[in-house]
């Protein structure tokens, strides 16, 4: 029949793949867990690996990662979680709680794999995995944070050959995680290519891959949205952000972000033991110098004229967008603008101006590229000249800024880091512990602060259960370093974003309410993306099915309509 009919199915044409192409203007420190700081770096390291636990994108409550279950014993020093079956990595081996313990036994042992994330392990005694299913987790003291470990957690057959952690680049193509994107491609300075995961067990995503596209610049990046080279953007400056209103085939998103910006003042940098690091400028030890410096910047004025309104002036640690936590100085605590009074401290704190009007010159190292470090620094210059303090600027790559603040080679630096959903981590930055070793190594320090009472009270509130009685506790912190002044917190950006929505149709925010889409607590940004190509073919090959089946119908029925008459015709003839 097919043959008498001369009927062919249509041919079957690869698709091509779908890829969500994101703006980066950030280095990559490094693409091992243990060791990435950068926000780019531990970005992409969300997507690689999944976490013990994980965040909702709706609300940011505590939901399933590896582990689906989790009980603590009644004196609150022993938890129980459950890695259930049916989880694989990449490679198709199966997740096991001998993986979790490993990851976790790995930072109790190797000083440099607690680099990047110690704090989260500081206080445990022992792991281990008592079968396939379990992890069972000893604490030293109570721990309030055991549901928010963020903890990249990696595969135990691959990692247990890795010899030294420190000179591991973790690049070995594909590499085998556990997240819903497997890095596959990575040129330095170009690009960093990663695909979906197959095995993800949320299922895979609904795009095919992930690039990441370097920029020398966020003119750039934005640049390229606006052509369409690339499909999302962050980080944006106001006045990026507000160039793209209108245009065509771009949404934007403004939300209240989690990360902070600031003025880091070296307090006199010293290893965990106490020797002293870096060249940081004597006078800055004096906490009446580093006060001075923070009366003489209008943070109002800062907000407005850099910020453009798109942020709130700082203060604490934690940033507005986590409320409960977040702390406000009272009347009597707020250290107002006042250049006269500041020029007054420093003259008391025996730093008199000179013959030609200054005090002490210090060094401010920003980073190139960014528009923020850029214009805040011109403002700096002129807010420290007033009260005697001439600045020299200095804006370098990200590598270098990194390497600069880590041996602790500079006066002052800005800075800046995104804040997790319990403020745990963040305020591990400052304690005494998380300066370097000997070698200037093995510490996540932010500022070099090491201060007896901040650290006393930052091991009350990890052991502190009671949520009313915890805040009040992160509140007091905050207010130790806000008067002690290692770093002046100067603002809380408004997340800045940009994507292509003739692209990609929609992004999951999280929070889902006026939540961001890049630098979340996790990995919905990406994973939830739908691309709008997909989403139109999708809905158009049902059109064409449909067509074509009606069409197909209509020539059989004409066929069969034909042959019948041919047949009556021939039947007809005989008789």
């Amino acid at each position: 029949m097919a043959t008498t009919l001369g009927l062919a199915a249509p041919p079957v044409t690869a698709q091509a793949p779908v890829i969500l192409k994101v703006a980066i203007v950030q280095q990559i420190d490094s693409m091992n867990p243990f060791l990435a700081v950068f926000q780019s770096s531990t970005e992409i390291g969300r997507l690689m690996y999944d976490y013990l636990t994980a965040y909702t994108a709706a609300d940011q409550t505590v939901t399933d990662g590896l582990a689906n279950n989790w009980t603590r014993s009644p004196d609150k020093l022993t938890w129980n979680f459950t890695i259930p079956e049916g989880k694989k990595w990449s490679d198709g081996m199966p997740i096991t709680a001998h993986d979790v313990a490993f990851t976790y036994n790995l930072m109790l042992t190797d000083p440099v794999a607690r680099t990047a994330n110690g704090s989260f392990v500081s206080n445990f005694q022992h792991v281990s995995a008592a079968n396939d299913r379990t992890v069972v987790i000893h604490t030293k003291t109570p721990q309030v944070t055991m549901l928010a470990l963020d903890v990249p957690i990696v595969p135990k057959h691959v990692w247990e050959k890795v010899g030294s952690i420190k000179d591991y680049a973790n690049d070995q193509m594909p590499v085998v995680g556990s997240g819903p994107f497997v890095l596959t491609e990575h040129v330095p300075g170009q690009f960093i290519k990663l695909k979906a995961n197959k095995n993800y067990w949320r299922g895979a995503a609904k795009f095919d891959e992930l690039h990441f596209v370097y920029f020398q610049n966020s003119d750039a990046a934005v640049q390229a949205l606006g052509k369409g080279e690339v499909d999302l953007v962050n980080r944006m400056a106001p006045a990026q952000f507000d160039s793209l209103q209108g245009k065509a085939g771009v949404t934007r998103n403004k939300a209240q972000g989690r990360r902070f910006t600031e003025l880091m003042i070296n307090p006199g940098a010293q290893t965990r033991t106490g020797e002293p690091i870096g060249d940081g400028n004597p006078a800055l030890k004096d906490v009446r110098v580093r006060r001075a410096i923070a009366q003489a910047i209008d943070l109002d004025a800062l907000v407005q004229r850099v910020n453009l309104g798109y942020a709130e002036k700082g203060a604490g640690l934690v940033p507005p967008v986590f409320g409960k936590w977040h702390w406000q100085p009272s009347e009597s605590e707020l250290r107002k603008f006042d250049p006269a009074a500041a020029n007054a401290a420093l003259d008391a704190a025996g730093f008199p101006r000179k013959a030609d009007g200054t005090r002490f010159p210090l060094r401010l190292i920003g980073r190139a590229g960014r528009a923020y470090d850029e214009q805040a620094s011109e403002y700096l210059k002129r807010s420290m000249s007033d009260i005697g303090i001439p600045l020299d600027v200095r804006l370098v790559s990200d590598n270098q800024l990194n390497e600069a603040t880590t041996a602790a080679t500079y006066d002052l630096a800005f800075s800046g880091w995104a804040t997790n959903i319990d403020p745990d981590f963040i305020l591990s930055l400052h304690t005494c512990g998380q300066r370097p070793g000997a070698d200037g190594k093995g510490g996540t320090t932010d500022a070099y602060f090491c201060d007896e009472t901040y650290d006393k009270l930052y091991a009350e509130q990890l052991s502190e259960f009671d949520e009313a009685e915890r805040v009040a506790i992160v509140k007091e912190m905050q207010a130790r370093f806000y008067d002690q002044v290692p770093a002046v917190v100067l603002a809380y950006e408004n997340a800045l974003e940009g994507y292509r929505s003739d692209h990609f149709a929609k992004f999951t925010t999280q929070p889902a309410q006026g939540g961001v889409i890049m630098a979340q607590n996790g990995m919905w940004g990406y994973y939830g993306a739908e691309p709008a190509q997909r989403a139109v073919q999708a809905q158009g090959s049902r059109w064409v099915g449909l067509a074509l089946g009606g069409a197909l119908i209509a020539v059989l029925v004409a066929a069969v309509v034909v042959m019948a008459r041919r047949r009556n015709a021939t039947a007809g003839e005989r008789e």
